[in-house]
Formats: C-alpha cells, sequence, structure tokens
C-alpha cells in the first residue's frame, strides 16, 4: 500500500476551520449529555408528580431511549438521501420542543412524549456528529476531533449535574417551587432550551460534509468545501480519492450494509454491533441516569447523593481530555483494552463493597467505616477508565471505520442497537436492584468489561491515521 496514501488527507492549512466546525457539530454531543443526565436529579420528583409506580418510573426514565433509538436509525439513513446538515438542524429544533414539553408536561403520557422527540434528537446527534467530524476532519487529528463530542457529551452531563444541584438546592428540594411558580424540576429541563439555540443558529454556519456531496453528485459544492478546509489544489485530487471508494452514480443507502458478494450483512457491521453493544453492557448508563437513585440505595442524603453527582461528571470531564491527548498517539484498541479491563477491575470492587455491606431495618445498605469512601473512589476510577476509553473512542470507531458507501446506513443500523442496548440497561436496572441488590448486579456489569477486552483484542482493526478512503478500500476488496 502506498504509505503516502495512508497518511495524507485534504491537508490542514486552516486547521482553525476544521476546529471551528468541529465545535459547531460537538454541541449537538453537549446536548446529548444535557439531556442524558438532567433525568438524573428529577427522578424522585417524577414519580411523585406523576404518581407512578417503580415501572412507571423506570418508563418515564428510558422512554427517551426508545426516540434514541428511532432517531439513530432514521438520523443515518436520512443523512445519507437528505445531507447531514439539514438532519442536524432538525435535532437542534427536537431539543428545543423536548426541552420545553418535558418541563411542561402535566402528565406521563405528555411528559414520555416529550422525551421521546428529544431521545429522537439525542440518537440522530449521536451518530451524526462523529460522521460529520471524521468527514471533514484530517486524519492526523481525526480521533482528537471527533473525540471533542465526548467531551461535549461529558460536559453536558456535568452541566446537567452542576444545575440539578444547584435548582434543587436553591428551592429545597427538586419537587419544590423555583421561579415563576414552577417546580424546581421543570426548571431543570427546560434550562436545556438555551444550549439547543445556540446549537441551531450554530449550524446555521456549517456546510455540508465533502464527502456526502461527492456521493450526492455536487462536486462543485464538495470542491468549495474541500477548498476552504484545505489548499485549493488538493480538492479535486480529494474528490477522485472519494469517488473511487463510491459506487458509480449511486448514492448510498441501507442496503449497502449486504455484501453483494456473500448476500450477508457486511463483517464490519458486526464489529461495530459488538463495540456499541458492549459499551452499554458494562453499566456506564447506570451511573448517569440513576446515580442519585444508587447512592441513595448506598445510604448517603439525597443532597450528598447529587453532589457525588457533581464530582463524577468532573471526573468524566477530566478523563476525557486525556483520550483527546492519547487517541491519535497510542492508537483506538489498545485504550479499547486497557479501559475494557479497568472497567472490570473497578466494578468487580464495586460489587464486592455492595455485596458485603449490611443493611438497615428500612432495607438501605449500610457502608460502614470506610467502605463508603471506598466505594466512591471505585465509582469514579470506574468513570475514568471509562471517560479516557470506551467513552469516546466507540464513537470514533463508529465515524470512521466504516467505508464511504455505507457509512450512514452502518452508523444507523450501530445506532439502534446502541440506544436499544441503552434501553435494555435502563429498564432492567431497577429490577435488578430490587430482586438481587447492588452487589450481584455490578458483578454482570464486570463480567462484560472481561469479554469486551477479548472483542477488542480479537476483532478490532485499529485504525489511527488512515484517510478515510484508504479503510474503504480496505474493507470493499
Amino acid at each position: 500500500m502506498d504509505n503516502k496514501n495512508v497518511t495524507e488527507e485534504v491537508g490542514i492549512d486552516n486547521m482553525g476551520r476544521v476546529i471551528f466546525l468541529s465545535t459547531i457539530a460537538a454541541i449537538g454531543g453537549f446536548l446529548f449529555g444535557f439531556d442524558s443526565g438532567v433525568i438524573n436529579g428529577t427522578v424522585g420528583a417524577l414519580q411523585e408528580a406523576f404518581n407512578s409506580d417503580a415501572v412507571g418510573t423506570g418508563f418515564n426514565v428510558a422512554s427517551m431511549l426508545l426516540g434514541c433509538a428511532l432517531g439513530a436509525f432514521f438520523g443515518g439513513s436520512l443523512a445519507d438521501k437528505f445531507g447531514r446538515k439539514p438532519i442536524l438542524l432538525i435535532t437542534a429544533v427536537a431539543f428545543i420542543f423536548s426541552a420545553w414539553g418535558s418541563g411542561a408536561a402535566g402528565s406521563s403520557t405528555f411528559f414520555v412524549f416529550a422525551r421521546i422527540l428529544g431521545g429522537f434528537a439525542v440518537g440522530a446527534a449521536s451518530v451524526l456528529v462523529p460522521a460529520y467530524i471524521s468527514e471533514i476532519a484530517p486524519p492526523k487529528v481525526r480521533g482528537a476531533l471527533t473525540t471533542l463530542m465526548q467531551l461535549m457529551i461529558v460536559i453536558g452531563l456535568f452541566i446537567a449535574f452542576v444545575s440539578n444541584y444547584n435548582i434543587a438546592g436553591s428551592a429545597g428540594g427538586a419537587t419544590e417551587p423555583f421561579w415563576g411558580g414552577f417546580d424546581a424540576w421543570q426548571w431543570m429541563f427546560w434550562v436545556e432550551m438555551i444550549p439547543a439555540g445556540i446549537f441551531f443558529l450554530g449550524l446555521l454556519f456549517i456546510p455540508e460534509s465533502p464527502r456526502y456531496l461527492v456521493a450526492a453528485g455536487k462536486l462543485d459544492e464538495a470542491r468549495a468545501v474541500l477548498s476552504s478546509l484545505a489548499t485549493g489544489d488538493t480538492a479535486d485530487d480529494k474528490i477522485k480519492d472519494i469517488q473511487s471508494t463510491l459506487e458509480e452514480n449511486r448514492k448510498p443507502r441501507l442496503s449497502d450494509i449486504i455484501s453483494k458478494h456473500t448476500g450477508k450483512i457486511q463483517p464490519i457491521i458486526w464489529v461495530g454491533l459488538g463495540l456499541t453493544t458492549l459499551q452499554q453492557f458494562t453499566g456506564i448508563n447506570v451511573v448517569f441516569y440513576y446515580g442519585a437513585t444508587l447512592w441513595q440505595a448506598a445510604g448517603f442524603t439525597e443532597e450528598n447523593a447529587l453532589l457525588q453527582n457533581v464530582i463524577s461528571g468532573s471526573v468524566n470531564v477530566l478523563f476525557t481530555f486525556v483520550a483527546i491527548a492519547l487517541v491519535d498517539k497510542v492508537g483506538r484498541k489498545p485504550l479499547l483494552m486497557i479501559g475494557a479491563l479497568g472497567q472490570a477491575v473497578m466494578l468487580g470492587i464495586l460489587a464486592l463493597i455492595f455485596g458485603t455491606a449490611a443493611a438497615t431495618d428500612g432495607g438501605a445498605l449500610q457502608l460502614e467505616g470506610n467502605m463508603g469512601l471506598y466505594a466512591l473512589l471505585s465509582a469514579n476510577g470506574y468513570i475514568a477508565f471509562f471517560a479516557f476509553t470506551w467513552g469516546p473512542i466507540m464513537w470514533v470507531m463508529l465515524g470512521e471505520m466504516f467505508p464511504n458507501q455505507f457509512r450512514g446506513a452502518a452508523l444507523a443500523v450501530c445506532g439502534l442497537i446502541h440506544w436499544l442496548s441503552n434501553f435494555t440497561i435502563t429498564m432492567t436496572f431497577p429490577v435488578l436492584l430490587a430482586s438481587i441488590g447492588l452487589g450481584l448486579s455490578y458483578g454482570i456489569y464486570a463480567g462484560f468489561g472481561v469479554i469486551a477486552f477479548f472483542f477488542v483484542k480479537r476483532y478490532v482493526v485499529e485504525t489511527k491515521g488512515r484517510t478515510l478512503e484508504d479503510m474503504s478500500r480496505d474493507i470493499q476488496k
């Protein structure tokens, strides 16, 4: 293989513009994180507001994930048909209306509808943001720029935790009145309308993905975008390079994930499905969706449980910067393997602590001596391993591992399974908590960490430093 083709990309003469466009797109990641995290501090308030039982509360929390599955699937497919930018604009509008509707809901039914709408936006953003960034970024920094999405996700989670903590603290509780006579939990959702509006305005200033434009036959527009991202004399060569990875005179479509040679699903799709499923089955979103509930079950007060979320969010943000520093130096595969084992060890320690803890007369766990501190350190150690490995690296891989001909279709399928996996974990955790307790529940998640290590070792191929076109040709051989 020509080494020049492996390392060459459209150039980095206008890196400032590439970073600006990547940052605008990554605001979708911020909303992804905020929308996922804001529910954390409202679980008890929603149960009281809508008078729902444990199953109903679980569905109120998890309903967004059904929308995420639909948004990921249709977002990826529609992006291949209409372009990345129009679908991203639609997601911004959906974020705005979902934030308003979630806080204004007077019934569980209306709330679920608003959350599903927000989920649709989250799901679409989750596949389109890494795809867009990977399609405009040069390979030498593509990993770091795509990791911007995860950084924005964790910042969004952190801001949601801080916002919830401050609003609940000012009001005296999530169910207490806040501004305008509305309850604190309502304002927790309405805060999201601000970044959602900024996202919509920012998207108006970004161009369409040049790889989509080439696939759509809009070569003049593609040439203009490529020239604005790099030197003009490389645009035509890059267009020819992109065209060499596409089927002539035909736009990408969902059926491209089926190999025309074997009639079966492309093998690379199964690798993507494995990555996206295992990221969820190691239990990360149990910590973020049910963090306050988890720590209260471990004996912390509501106020202290919300504060633990703020601490965990800080750790998440800090170690995502570590991922940005390492992803294009160490590579994707080594980080995934390190993270899988690290998460498994931390979860194993938590399983041991919670599994051997005494229970009060009311059934709550009682962590004696320094066990509460050890649990907190282990939980944040787990978050740290996730934050610099599986959190960002999975999205980096999904954005770059698939060929141009079916990147959108592959992201649609993988995004669908990702969010269905997320839904499964979120819905089953309250059941596991009630039936087998925190100890065995965390033991199960630790087991999936071990499985993830061997899966990556066997099936994942390193993508560091390679062009999207190079990888496309290898897969299509």
